[in-house]
């Protein structure tokens, strides 16, 4: 029976792969995983650039290379990384997304960040926002879409909710608001970004999936249907 994977906004996407047809699909399927991290690290560059406040683990991102010094795509990479390792314990599946994610998104953001020049007036700093925000959107639904697996953060969530059997809004609101506030204590920037990003994402992403959804071969599931949700799968 096929078991459905959907975000806490109601998107659903199949648990179980579907078939490739050789050479078609496959190849879509690897472009849009790579091409999605590398946006998803760009759009997460524009809104550090633009200075209005960040999505959730951005903020404890930029915390953390406020306070060591180091870059915030490194940064990244390393948080990632240690997030990653907590799904032994928690027996989770990582997939070929997943270890992309943790290294793709982070090289994304520096590069993204030593060719965009900073800006300083909010004529330029607000539409700089919202090109990161909807740039977002479409960056997770083609990374999603392409089902290698979600990324590192977003397995956390469904871990905590398997092991502790509470809901997965619940897991990810707890975890998203302790990283909040620890990023926030440490320097990371919230401000309209943060609340616009938390309030546009679900709708944005929903409808990226659907816009990039990877037609399934034959013998294969849907890529993205409507369903209950089951384990969430949105943010990095």
């Amino acid at each position: 029976m096929r078991q459905a994977t959907t975000t806490t906004e109601g998107l659903t996407l199949s648990a179980s792969p579907s078939v490739p047809s050789p050479g078609g699909p496959l190849v879509r399927r690897l472009v849009q995983l790579y091409v999605g991290l590398a946006l998803y690290g760009a759009s997460s560059a524009l809104l550090v650039e633009a200075g209005l406040g960040l999505e959730p683990w951005g903020v404890l991102h930029q915390g953390l290379a406020e306070l060591t010094g180091i870059s915030i795509g490194v940064v990244s990479i390393i948080a990632g990384a240690i997030v990653l390792l907590l799904w032994i314990p928690l027996r989770q599946r990582p997939g070929l997304g997943t270890v992309s994610n943790v290294f793709v998104v982070g090289l994304a953001i520096d590069g993204t960040l030593a060719v965009v020049p900073d800006p300083h007036s909010y004529g330029v700093r607000i539409p700089l926002m919202l090109a990161g925000i909807v740039l977002n959107g479409a960056a997770t639904g083609l990374y999603i879409a392409a089902k290698f697996g979600p990324g590192p953060r977003d397995g956390l969530m469904t871990g905590l909710h398997h092991r502790t059997g509470r809901s997965i809004r619940l897991m990810r609101t707890a975890v998203e608001i302790a990283v909040v506030a620890s990023g926030f204590l440490l320097g990371g920037t919230i401000g309209v970004g943060t609340v616009l990003y938390a309030l546009t994402i679900g709708p944005l992403a929903q409808f990226f999936l659907r816009f990039f959804a990877v037609p399934a071969s034959p013998a294969g599931p849907t890529s993205v249907a409507g369903g209950t949700p089951r384990r969430a799968i949105l943010r990095r």
